[in-house]
């Protein structure tokens, strides 16, 4: 089980047209309701046990912990590749005869979910057990340094702080070469997906996950390509100026610059190169207590899954962080592995904007439209207030800054913000191109296509000679596919969101330095507006429902380009 299938795990499609309900039509709407009844009494539990046990191995890291969350997993799975539903499904939604909004959104949801397995039942168990133990591999491996072995927290605190080219090239090597330990295994499963998403109509994977999200695969790529051309001219500037910082910092020339010279793994996230050290602020701290009590502030109680949750390091556990709703009734859980630094505080407030909107969705939806509008609408409140981090009057509301201190950061808090902000859109250019590409042609040189994103788009120079599987070191392509895109279209909406409550709901044009501290008018408005439609709704009529308008990238721009 993946953050995708807490996330993504029943698609969001829109909703059926509505014509004048007769007799004939009634009778298959009550048909398809005691349907839908009886679908969730048998999957909820189900679904339970799976996010329980996937949760449980994560912690372990034990074989027999993923193997039993795979046996759940395709159990689960087994569900939906029933052909007599998936028939009857085709014929209610054909048959235009569900009128009632909620069950109309039922069918659809249902329908895409069984479309999307209606493959060999001994295909979908193999992709389970495949994708299974490349997520156990990546849970395992550590790094080898000097005969030391490493934690991912270990490699990111030599890539960031070193200022010994040597040193920073030995850790980026050692933790690479989880590529060759899981690369052919993704490729492997990648030929998989295709022959599942062929089988279905689809051209491949890829185009098969978008469109039974609800998202057109052709909208999407032109709006990475609106966004390229929006951040490429300002990012440039920026990365001219981080490569004036890092050659300094390791004393060599700009030409000399190559990717474990910038601060982590991927260069997904910016290098601390202004004058303030965000971890300062945090090093002693108790970054539990301050995402508690934030969150209390603006109306929102975490205490119940702060309490369930899973925070901190523990041997052989999963190294990565993620919020899961166990049972949709309540038991919400997050995992990370806390350390008193500025990117877990970051984090842990991410983490738990995604705790709080499953938290605060309408208790009377039913199961299958319990979860948010969209896989990225959970992404941009978790964006939202993963990006007080680095917010000055949030840091002075909850850190207790003097206002001195307060006007020290506020401009660099705000550039550091901006540069992460448009470090990572590049970033995730290269990820949705990469995942797109990969899916449309898996035996091209995957090698050599991830280097050419990436000088494309972040402007970083390959290493000389390198042709090793660096790309199948990021854990998303092989575990949570076609779903980084997501990521981005979360921090536009995340704009979306911070200017409206700004604007409307605070009643300032200073849309920058809002931390919503105390304000518990914007804990309504987001739980009300954005948190308990759950997904009756397409994603889009949310948007607009809450803030005016539908997605835009304009307010994106106001903050971080223009």
């Amino acid at each position: 089980m993946k953050k995708y299938l807490f996330l993504l795990i029943l698609p969001i499609v829109a909703l059926v047209s509505c014509n004048n309900a007769d007799k004939k039509e009634s009778e298959m709407e009550k048909k398809f309701k005691e349907f839908a009844k009886t679908h969730e009494e048998q999957i909820a539990p189900l679904y339970a046990k799976l996010c329980d046990t996937y949760f449980k191995a994560s912690i372990s890291g034990e074989e027999s912990d993923y193997q039993q969350s795979a046996a759940y997993e395709l159990e689960y799975t087994k569900i939906y590749t029933n052909k007599d539903d998936f028939e009857f499904m085709k014929k209610a939604k054909e048959s235009g005869e569900v009128k009632d909004e909620i069950l109309a959104r039922e069918l659809d949801v249902l329908y895409n979910e069984y479309l999307s397995n209606q493959d060999d039942p001994a295909m979908l168990e193999e992709m389970i057990n495949m994708s299974t133990e490349i997520d156990r591999q990546f849970s395992l491996f550590r790094a080898n340094v000097n005969g030391q072995q490493m934690s991912d927290n270990q490699i990111e605190e030599i890539l960031s702080t070193s200022t010994n080219s040597d040193e920073v090239k030995q850790a980026w090597i050692e933790v690479k070469k989880l590529g060759p330990v899981v690369a052919d295994d993704i490729v492997a499963l990648v030929k998989k997906r295709n022959e599942l998403a062929q089988s279905l109509g689809f051209n491949n994977y890829h185009e098969m996950s978008l469109k039974l999200s609800d998202q057109d695969p052709e909208e999407i790529s032109k709006v990475f390509d609106e966004l390229d051309d929006l951040t490429r001219e300002t990012y440039a500037g920026l990365k001219d100026e981080i490569d004036t910082y890092l050659a300094k910092k390791f004393n060599i020339s700009k030409e000399e610059l190559r990717p474990w010279h910038y601060q982590n793994r991927f260069f997904q996230e910016a290098p601390k190169m202004y004058e303030i050290d965000l971890d300062e602020y945090y090093k002693d701290q108790d970054i539990e207590q301050l995402t508690i009590d934030y969150y209390a502030s603006i109306g929102m109680d975490i205490t119940d899954m702060i309490a369930n949750s899973d925070l901190y390091e523990k041997e052989k556990k999963n190294q990565h962080a993620y919020c899961i709703d166990v049972d949709k009734k309540g038991d919400i859980r997050v995992l990370c592995n806390i350390k008193p630094n500025y990117n877990w505080m970051n984090t842990m407030l991410h983490e738990f904007g995604h705790a709080v909107y499953n938290k605060y969705i309408d208790p009377e939806l039913p199961f299958v439209l319990y979860d948010p509008a969209h896989t990225f609408t959970t992404e941009a409140i978790a964006m939202l207030f993963g990006r007080m981090g680095s917010n000055a009057q949030w840091m002075q509301d909850m850190l207790g800054i003097s206002d001195e201190e307060k006007e020290e950061i506020a401009e660099l808090g705000f550039q550091s913000l901006r540069l992460e902000q448009l470090v990572f859109s590049r970033w995730a250019q290269v990820m949705y191109r990469f995942e797109k590409a990969l899916y449309e042609n898996p035996d091209q040189d995957l090698n050599k296509l991830w280097w050419d994103l990436v000088e494309e788009y972040q402007m970083v120079t390959r290493p000389e000679g390198r042709d090793m599987p660096d790309w199948a070191t990021k854990s998303h392509i092989a575990t949570s596919p076609c779903y980084y895109h997501n990521y981005l279209l979360g921090e536009l909406l995340a704009s979306q969101l911070n200017y409206y409550i700004s604007t409307e709901i605070i009643g300032s044009d200073d849309y920058n330095m809002q931390s919503y501290y105390g304000n518990e008018e914007v804990g309504k408005f987001l739980i009300d507006k954005v948190f308990m439609p759950g997904a009756k709704w397409h994603w889009n009529t949310m948007i607009k429902n809450a803030t005016g308008e539908e997605l835009t990238a304009k307010y994106y721009a106001m903050q971080f380009v223009q």
